[in-house]
């Protein structure tokens, strides 16, 4: 597949453009585009520029406020729930984790739950924040119901990503950024651009039956929980993304299960909505509140090496500890550029047109 290569710099101004566009205050801008940019340097398309035309329908469609009140509606010394006043979940994550670790540095530890948001990118970027004071990050956040519960046909859940980031000491921080589901919707917009089938145990169709259309959900189907089937496991995956919707949105006030307000503008949002918008849950943990830093990191790099050093099955070099090809891709992006397919490269440009600015180039 064709596919053309950008400088970070040029993705990166390109978006703050076109969120300025929109009417976002000029910090918020860079700080979401650096937030929707981060998927793409570590190697996550699907939930980078790829995503931007899709918050400008959803900001013309009247479902995103582009200059938020996020406020905080209820508080204790280590936790705090937020109202993200219907801003781009790429500028409330990043709020609310600012709060759960100025809750951390007090208590030892602080948790935020957040209503009324909405998509906010990778749930890596937001757990990784905590990594900046010698903290563990935590993130999670509901998503539109796309997801069947085992058993079921009924979409009642989102991809619902759990994210945690651990620091180490001279070895790169452990990083698992993960969708409940057997794989997140965004791999599957990317088969469809490509014109490639599902693998099986990524989708069911409307009567619930394994299928490998990579079109599948949008026929009526589902995308399954992480395991796929239940001889599989897929029970885990089911129960791992309810808690998930559980900590995000009936513990925040946001709305829940078959109620998230769907990514995409031309659906529309359910008239008896239980809560306000998407939730998010959010965790900061002061590493020095358990144990000296020093000595966690120590032995986190003798966690990581040992596990480096696992024997291995015939023909793989090496275990691969969780964020390490992450890390490495961001560092080759930043040197070498952002490739983008040419399917989102026309988006883009006909996003340029459309909002009066300069194509990317």
């Amino acid at each position: 597949m064709a596919f053309q290569t950008f400088p970070y710099a040029v993705l990166h101004a390109f978006a703050e453009q076109v969120f300025l566009k929109m009417g976002c205050p000029e910090a918020q801008a860079r700080e979401a585009a650096a937030v929707l940019l981060s998927a793409d340097l570590r190697g996550v398309d699907s939930h980078g520029v790829a995503r931007l035309s899709g918050y400008v329908r959803l900001w013309k469609g009247g479902r995103v406020n582009a200059a938020p009140a996020i406020k905080i509606v209820h508080e204790s010394p280590s936790t705090a729930t937020m109202d993200g006043d219907a801003g781009l979940g790429l500028v409330v994550a990043p709020a609310a984790m600012r709060k759960a670790m100025e809750k951390a540095r007090i208590a030892g530890t602080g948790w935020v739950a957040v209503s009324n948001s909405n998509h906010f990118g990778i749930a890596g970027c937001h757990a990784m924040m905590a990594l900046e004071e010698d903290m563990i990050g935590i993130a999670m956040t509901n998503a539109s119901p796309l997801v069947a519960p085992t058993f079921s046909i009924e979409r009642l859940l989102g991809t619902n990503p759990i994210a945690v980031a651990i620091p180490a000491g001279a070895e790169a921080p452990f990083v698992m950024d993960m969708a409940t589901t057997t794989a997140a919707n965004g791999k599957l917009e990317i088969l469809q651009r490509k014109n490639e089938p599902a693998p099986a145990g990524w989708i069911q169709d409307q009567q619930g039956n394994i299928t490998t259309d990579q079109h599948g959900v949008k026929k009526g189907g589902a995308l399954l929980p992480l395991g796929g089937t239940r001889e599989q496991g897929s029970h885990k995956g089911y129960a791992l993304g309810a808690m998930v919707d559980i900590f995000s949105a009936v513990l925040s006030g946001a709305s829940y299960g078959p109620w998230v307000p769907p990514f995409v503008s031309f659906l529309p949002v359910a008239d008896d909505m239980p809560g306000k918008g998407l939730g998010h849950f959010f965790g900061a943990m002061r590493i020095d509140a358990f144990r000296p830093a020093a000595d966690f990191k120590l032995h986190m790099d003798q966690w990581v090496r040992r596990f480096k050093q696992a024997e291995t099955t015939e023909g793989q070099e090496a275990v691969i500890i969780p964020g390490e090809p992450e890390a490495k891709m961001s560092v080759e992006r930043m040197q070498q550029g952002i490739p983008l397919i040419d399917a989102v490269v026309s988006d883009l440009q006909e996003l340029a047109a459309a909002m009066e600015l300069a194509p990317i180039a």
